[in-house]
């Protein structure tokens, strides 16, 4: 393997999928709230407490309800999620608006039900991916972040290159989660990495 350019970085570690669905609800709570409050509404036994209560963790929740048998249920709760991506990302990104790949049933479907099923789950990484970078030693990478990233913040990204030898970390500082000059960037690792194989 010549190396690997990753974009928007994040290791599925139970730290940022409790992020990206209960504590990014500090910076958006209005749209938190109707997030919240569907799981809530729809029976999965998620109720919003404190983190002394014990809960069903909100990700958890919605990927019971992507699971229901009931089609009604499913694209009731892909609309939610997808509608609370678009909220999240739109720091960094321009402001808010509606990603249109969402229009696609079976897009936004499987986007949904993928992501909460793997963050529900940790990733399956057990143990943590930050605990076995060792096995990286001698694959260079450029990890490329935009500092603006609030779904996915700069602390993993900055977290992984530490632990991989031989990593490259750019940031991005006017980008969030993705924009024009992150994949720019992206463009030039890759073909640099093109280049050196080349060589």
């Amino acid at each position: 393997m010549l190396g690997m350019v990753l974009f928007a970085v994040t290791t599925t570690s139970r730290r940022e999928g409790d992020w990206i669905t209960e504590g990014v609800g500090a910076i958006f709570p209005e749209a938190w709230d109707r997030f919240a409050r569907h799981a809530e509404e729809a029976g999965t036994g998620y109720q919003r407490g404190t983190s002394e209560q014990p809960r069903t963790r909100l990700v958890a929740a919605y990927s019971a309800l992507l699971e229901s048998a009931d089609p009604a249920v499913r694209e009731a709760a892909s609309q939610e999620w997808a509608l609370w991506e678009d909220t999240h990302v739109a720091i960094g990104a321009g402001g808010f608006r509606r990603d249109p790949r969402w229009a696609d049933d079976r897009f936004r479907h499987a986007f949904v039900r993928l992501a909460t099923h793997y963050w529900s789950h940790d990733g399956f990484c057990a143990p943590p991916l930050l605990q076995r970078m060792d096995r990286l030693r001698g694959i260079p990478a450029t990890l490329i972040h935009g500092r603006r990233d609030i779904s996915s913040p700069l602390v993993t990204a900055w977290e992984l290159h530490r632990a991989w030898p031989g990593s490259r970390l750019i940031v991005d500082e006017g980008d969030g989660h993705g924009g024009a000059s992150m994949a720019e960037a992206w463009r030039r690792a890759n073909d640099d990495l093109v280049s050196a194989a080349g060589r």
